[in-house]
């Protein structure tokens, strides 16, 4: 059996969302499970916020929020450097 390395983008549906939900997805490898959250949706904010998300978009790797969607906006080299596009091991 094959693990899949989980990949979450938190979105709000804005333009800018969108292109980075679609440069996720055009980044992932075939293990990876790359789910896109709705954050209007109350229990998805609830769970964003208990990440520490506090902006989006942002993406989660394997529960992880990645460094750059932390701290500034998303970027595919940190993105790749967290697993975006790599087996689960």
């Amino acid at each position: 059996m094959i693990s899949k390395r989980k990949i979450e983008v938190f979105s709000a549906g804005c333009a800018v969302c969108e292109s980075v939900v679609q440069l996720v997805k055009a980044s992932a490898c075939p293990s990876c499970d790359v789910v896109v959250l709705d954050t209007n949706d109350v229990q998805v904010a609830q769970r964003a916020k208990s990440l520490g998300i506090s902006k989006v978009p942002a993406v989660v790797i394997e529960g992880v929020l990645a460094d750059c969607c932390a701290s500034g906006g998303v970027n595919l080299t940190t993105l790749k450097a967290a697993g975006l596009g790599s087996p689960a091991p």
